[in-house]
């Protein structure tokens, strides 16, 4: 059962707790919400040879846990068992509930949630578009045509 569950919650919960917990201080003086607040802190940089300046932010870091995420989504949705319907299942209450959140809370009007909502719709039509190609090759190589 614990398989059921969509990995990508962690991130959200990540997001969540990032962005009700640290401080938001507006990028100008009349914003009512920042752009990005606490991700677009920036954890390091490198020089590159370039001589440009590569800065990583929380808010990367953020996507790129998505990103990994989605992957282990999509690994999981090649599976064929009675577990992969409540799978996608929860992982489409996940993409309503973060469209919602998108649209109604103040602190995930950003980038950085919009792309995770994209992430979370992205594990939606590909867990299905998978699931569906992996039942048709299990039945091809079945004998049934």
């Amino acid at each position: 059962m614990i398989l059921s569950i969509p990995w990508l919650v962690i991130i959200v919960v990540i997001y969540n707790l990032i962005a009700f917990t640290m401080s938001w201080e507006a990028a100008t003086p009349d914003a009512v919400v920042p752009i990005a607040g606490p991700f677009s802190t920036e954890l390091f940089s490198i020089n590159m040879i370039s001589g440009a300046r590569w800065a990583l932010t929380l808010g990367d870091v953020v996507i790129v846990i998505a990103l990994l995420l989605l992957f282990v989504e999509l690994v999981k949705s090649t599976r064929t068992s009675s577990t992969s319907i409540i799978d996608h299942a929860l992982s489409t209450i996940l993409f309503i509930l973060c469209m919602i959140e998108f649209l109604t809370v103040e602190y995930a009007a950003t980038s950085v949630f919009f792309i995770i909502t994209v992430i979370t719709l992205i594990d939606v039509v590909a867990g299905f578009s998978i699931t569906i190609r992996a039942a048709r090759r299990d039945l091809t190589m079945g004998g049934i045509h």
